[in-house]
């Protein structure tokens, strides 16, 4: 019982703390102006991600080793589950979950995300390894959020670098980029 707890409360505090940012992300939330992929298979996109890079931000603050886990479900939203470590890899886990659906079928790599009741966010996919679904470049309509993801803990610097460039090349402050540890596999 009181794990269960422990889980509820740290799931209340990440949940807080999101909240947040899907509120100032709602704000005056327009169409994105981001090219974004054009094809999504949601089905291959499911799944674990592993958050090689990010932009700094109040909602994963001194977390690592974090990974977000897409899960299809049969009303054609997508549950979404964000986890990570507090301090270091054998910290405290911390979670939230979330949902996300594709407001427009014919733009499948722009989704909205949400975490606390009806505020979503934008969640673009402006780079996706679309032959194997092995790295992505996430942004969102705001220059404050970038994410980079793969399906595996680490990644090549080639492909890094290359996302990167991506991300520079639309205006993003990569100067930002803060990397995620993960344990080694």
């Amino acid at each position: 019982m009181k794990a269960m707890t422990t889980i509820q409360n740290n799931t209340v505090g990440f949940l807080s703390v999101f909240f947040l940012f899907m509120f100032y992300s709602c704000i005056g939330a327009k169409e994105p102006a981001r090219q974004i992929v054009e094809h999504v298979d949601l089905n291959r996109y499911a799944g674990i991600w592993y958050e090689i890079a990010r932009f700094p931000h109040r909602f994963e603050k001194d977390l690592v080793g974090v990974t977000a886990t897409y899960n299809l479900l049969s009303n054609n939203k997508i549950e979404v589950l964000n986890q990570g470590y507090k301090y270091n890899l054998n910290g405290e886990l911390k979670r939230a979950i979330g949902k996300a659906k594709v407001p427009n079928p014919d733009r499948p790599g722009h989704l909205r995300v949400s975490f606390f009741l009806f505020f979503y966010a934008d969640y673009l996919i402006l780079e996706l390894d679309e032959e194997n679904y092995q790295y992505a470049l996430i942004g969102s309509s705001s220059d404050n959020y970038l994410w980079i993801l793969s399906r595996t803990p680490q990644m090549s610097d080639d492909i890094y670098n290359m996302l990167v460039e991506k991300a520079l090349k639309w205006g993003y402050d990569v100067s930002k980029l803060e990397k995620v540890p993960h344990r080694e596999q």
